[in-house]
Formats: C-alpha cells, sequence, structure tokens
C-alpha cells in the first residue's frame, strides 16, 4: 500500500500514536495539550495526503525542501493555522516542533511495521518528509507573525498605559522647575524635568511604532507650512541640547508645502540627535534644505567612522542600534529613531536613504511637496 493510501486508511489510528508519541517525547516542561493535538493533526495529514498525490517536477521539490511552497488545498493550510493557535495559546516554539517530530515517527514506524515495503517506498518517504519539512516552515512562519504581532500589541498597551502618568510627572515637573528657579534646587527640578520629557518621548516612540508595525500607519496633521521655518527652529532647540556640536543649516530653493511640520521636526530631531551619537566628537552636523517644484529635500550630514551599505540599510529597521558605539545616550535608547524618520517619510509619501561618501554620513529624506492637505 503506498504512503498517503495508508495515512488515509489509518487516520484515527496515527492519531492516537501520535499523540502518545508527542507527550512522551516532548521536550521539557511542554504541555501538549490532546484535545488542540487531535483537533490539529487530522487537517495537517489531509494537506499532507493530498500532496503526495500531486505530480511534483524536481524544481518543485527543492522549492518544497527550502520552505518555499504553500500548499494549494486552501487560502490558509492547516499547518498555518496551527502556527497561529500555538502562539495565541502560549505555546513555546519547541513544544510545536515536537508535535511534528511525534507526526513524523508515528507516520513511518506505523508504516513499516504494517507494510512489506515496495520499491515506491523510498520516494514515498522522501515525499512524506518534504510535505512534513514544508508544514514545519508554515507553521514556524506564522508562529513568528503572530507571536511578533502580539509583541506589538503589548507594546501599544504598554506606552498607552504609561502616557497618562507620565504627564502628570513631566506637569508637576514643569511646575517644579517654574518655582524652583533661583533656588538651590533649580538643577535638580530642572533634571527631573528633562528626565520625565525623555521618557514621554520614549513612550510615543513604542506608540509609534506599535501602529506602524500593526498596520494602522503613522497618522498625519498636514498643514501649510515652511519647512524651512519648522526646521531651522528644531535646530535652534537641538543646538542648546547638543553644544558640543555646531549645527549649521543651509536652505535652497521653496521649503513650503503641505507637510506635517511636527513630525518633520521630529525626523529631524532623531537624524540630528543620532550624528551626535556616532559622529565624531565636536564635528559640525549639517543640515540642507533644497526646494524644486514638487518637493523637499532634507540632508543630515556629519563626519564619522563609515558603515557598510548593508549596515546603513538594517539602521532602518524598528528596535536595532547602531554597531559604532555612541559618544553617549544610548543606554536610554530603545533603537525606533531611524525607524521613526522612515515611517514619518512614508506617510508623507517620501522614503529616506543613507550613504557615505568619503568619510561622511548623510541620511536624506525625500518628501513630496504636495497642494492640499490630503495630498
Amino acid at each position: 500500500m503506498r504512503l498517503p493510501d495508508f495515512i488515509q486508511a489509518n487516520m484515527q489510528r496515527i492519531l492516537d500514536d501520535a499523540v502518545d508519541f508527542a507527550i512522551t517525547q516532548a521536550p521539557a516542561g511542554a504541555q501538549l495539550n490532546h484535545k488542540r493535538l487531535r483537533n490539529d493533526i487530522p487537517l495537517i495529514l489531509r494537506d499532507i495526503v493530498a500532496d503526495l498525490r500531486t505530480p511534483q517536477s524536481a524544481a518543485e521539490q527543492r522549492d518544497k525542501a527550502q520552505g518555499r511552497t504553500a500548499h494549494a488545498t486552501s487560502p490558509e493550510s492547516a499547518a498555518s493555522s496551527h502556527g497561529r493557535s500555538r502562539a495565541d495559546d502560549g505555546f513555546g516554539v519547541n513544544q510545536m516542533i515536537a508535535e511534528y517530530r511525534a507526526l513524523r515517527a508515528s507516520v513511518l514506524r506505523l508504516w513499516a511495521a504494517d507494510q512489506a515495503l515496495s520499491g515506491d517506498a523510498i520516494d514515498d518517504m522522501m515525499r512524506f518528509n518534504e510535505a512534513i519539512d514544508q508544514a514545519v516552515a508554515e507553521s514556524l512562519q506564522e508562529f513568528s507573525r503572530t507571536v511578533e504581532s502580539w509583541r506589538n500589541v503589548f507594546l501599544g498597551a504598554l506606552g498607552h498605559d504609561l502616557r497618562g502618568p507620565l504627564a502628570a510627572v513631566v506637569g508637576t515637573a514643569e511646575l517644579l522647575a517654574d518655582t524652583a528657579q533661583g533656588t538651590p534646587h533649580a538643577h535638580q527640578a530642572a533634571r527631573i524635568l528633562s528626565g520625565g520629557q525623555h521618557l514621554s518621548r520614549l513612550v510615543d516612540g513604542l506608540l509609534d511604532y506599535s501602529k506602524s508595525t500593526l498596520g494602522a500607519g503613522m497618522q498625519l496633521q498636514r498643514t501649510a507650512c515652511d519647512l524651512g521655518e519648522a526646521v531651522a527652529a528644531e535646530l535652534d532647540l537641538l543646538q542648546a541640547a547638543l553644544p558640543e556640536a555646531p549645527l549649521r543649516l543651509q536652505v535652497q530653493g521653496a521649503t513650503h508645502g503641505y507637510f506635517d511640520d511636527a513630525r518633520i521636526r521630529e525626523a529631524v530631531h532623531n537624524l540630528v540627535t543620532n550624528a551626535a551619537k556616532y559622529g565624531q566628537r565636536a564635528a559640525p552636523i549639517d543640515v540642507a534644505l533644497t526646494g524644486d517644484a514638487r518637493s523637499v529635500r532634507i540632508a543630515v550630514s556629519n563626519a564619522g567612522q563609515p558603515l557598510s551599505s548593508d549596515a546603513l540599510h538594517a539602521l532602518f529597521d524598528p528596535l536595532r542600534r547602531g554597531s559604532l558605539p555612541a559618544n553617549k545616550g544610548e543606554h536610554a535608547s530603545l533603537g525606533l529613531g531611524l525607524f521613526l524618520v522612515r515611517e514619518i517619510a512614508i506617510a508623507h509619501g517620501g522614503d529616506v536613504a543613507a550613504h557615505v561618501d568619503e568619510g561622511v554620513t548623510t541620511f536624506v529624506i525625500h518628501l513630496p511637496r504636495g497642494d492640499t492637505p490630503a495630498t
């Protein structure tokens, strides 16, 4: 009997054996649930049987071995559904893989014990192992996606819950800083206010990150504004916070349009502070705005140790920090600054890129000008 026929004829027997095997062979600490196992294994086996009965080319075999082939039996395969349900139920990845180990061992052991294996047995076993490996790949992909989604939900909820108490802390610190001016406690009050404001920025970054990764995107409040004026105002504030790094601004062409100037100032703030962290100490940081008929270009440049093109591209990934040692302040960073710069640019319909030329690293934001608030 060929393997797909054996599986279909002995579904209940394989199911019972796989459940027993999974429980006895599961990794230490795994708490496999009988009901969940019995719900998912038959669906996975049906997909595998359909796969075994489908002709397969050499190219399709290679794709499957590398986990690149999707099941065509349904919009979502049983393996993908299995991976998501395991993540939702709080299973660990080792627990999930143990189920596939049990299923593979049960089918092959029962088949070998019952059959006088024919010359087709080798081919059937290879196809079966490929199908199991494909199911594992689909489960892992959906498992990882679901875990990441829950992490983003958690970060969003955390940021939302922290925002209220932090607003009270910052408001009280502002009052203390005002009333303590000219007293021996002025410095301490200013430090409390500065720390509270920094925490507020971190929380806002978490909320923006969670919204973007969950598909809500970054919300903009576009108004008619001049980015030259907005960036100049932001650099004035930054120069006070970064006295050791001269900030130089150059504006060419028209820089007005419909933008969310607060978000653009946030992007410039992140790029300039990133340049101060990783650039040469006390070296100037150049900010150049160039406007043409259709767009505005913002470039932030600084001298420093060069990065490879791969490293520059990876800097825009969330929750990552630069590979080079920072001059200061990186212990308080979540690694979201450049990710938020990218999200701000994308929300405006633009983009951001980075390049290194003769020891100077430049980040460039390209923003379509827009002619209405809804553009």
